[in-house]
């Protein structure tokens, strides 16, 4: 008989109601990254908890939306497949804003998700007042009847972290360790650089932009008799227009990209990195199977 338990849990709600900080603070390191353009998430990304009582493996998924390309009926895609194979759904309302028709809707979808247990999580409560949560945990309740618990915290403050770890360990099935416990995700080396470039690409673009952004990773290579790492990478858009905004007045944008991604390479490969950034332009790839496929969707 196994007293320790691990499994697997899902945040959803949404687009920006903090599920990839959320899934950041319970592992303890980056990785998923985050930006306030909603649909930042692209990929099911899985982070790694270790716990005394056994092991979370949280699966970051897109927000739910309703697309309007194939990029965004891929991701619900990816969502849909998620959902049937966790073992805990928690959904996620902010404490800062009432909730709305678009949370009813995604609360009741998980009705079509048997399976797993429910839970419902009332986020950014730094942000609130204790009026707004009060009235917050109120409305979240009252979305279904089988939330297994519905739990305020902060990701930003770390406030009850440890409650919602302990909850949803307490849900998982019996079992060993699904992971080895030095690991913080299984994203490979290539996917994580490539996240994070998108992410610094995505600071401070304008709203039509985020989308259209793709990053693809060409090479990762430690450069002989050095203790640098070379590492050269696309940035992928859909327009003439939108290369230019990339690039910026005499490639001022690209090279502010460039360096903010650098800051969080390097801490990945352990060491200096030489990050070589080309924008190319692949027109209407959101809409195109073909493209989309090249670049992993």
């Amino acid at each position: 008989m196994s007293d320790t338990r691990s499994g697997f849990v899902t945040f959803v709600g949404r687009p920006n109601v903090g599920k990839s900080t959320l899934t950041n603070a319970l592992v303890g390191e980056k990785v998923a990254i985050t930006s306030d353009k909603p649909q930042t998430t692209r990929r099911a990304i899985r982070g790694i908890v270790n716990r005394p009582g056994g092991q979370l493996v949280v699966v970051d998924t897109p927000g739910i939306h309703r697309p309007r390309t194939l990029l965004g009926q891929r991701l619900n895609d990816l969502v849909e497949q998620v959902l049937g194979d966790v073992d805990v759904i928690a959904f996620c309302a902010p404490a800062t804003e009432k909730v709305g028709p678009g949370d009813r809707r995604i609360a009741e979808s998980l009705s079509g998700y048997p399976r797993a247990k429910k839970i419902a999580l009332v986020t950014k409560t730094d942000a609130a007042t204790r009026e707004q949560i009060t009235e917050r945990l109120i409305e979240v309740d009252a979305l279904r009847e089988d939330w297994a618990a519905v739990i305020p915290l902060s990701a930003v403050t770390r406030d009850q972290l440890d409650v919602l770890s302990d909850e949803l360990l307490a849900l998982m099935p019996e079992g060993p360790a699904l992971y080895p416990d030095d690991v913080a995700t299984d994203e490979s080396l290539e996917d994580r650089i490539a996240e994070i470039i998108r992410e610094a690409a995505l600071d401070g673009v304008r709203d039509e932009l985020p989308h259209s952004i793709a990053v693809t990773i060409e090479d990762v290579a430690p450069r002989e008799d050095s203790d640098l790492t070379d590492v050269f990478a696309n940035i992928v858009v859909e327009r003439d227009s939108q290369k230019a905004i990339i690039i910026g007045h005499k490639g001022s944008r690209l090279a502010s990209v460039g360096a903010r991604a650098r800051k969080g390479i390097e801490p990945l490969v352990g060491g200096r990195v030489y990050l070589s950034l080309h924008v190319r332009v692949a027109k209407e790839w959101q809409r195109d199977p073909k493209q989309l496929g090249r670049l992993g969707f």
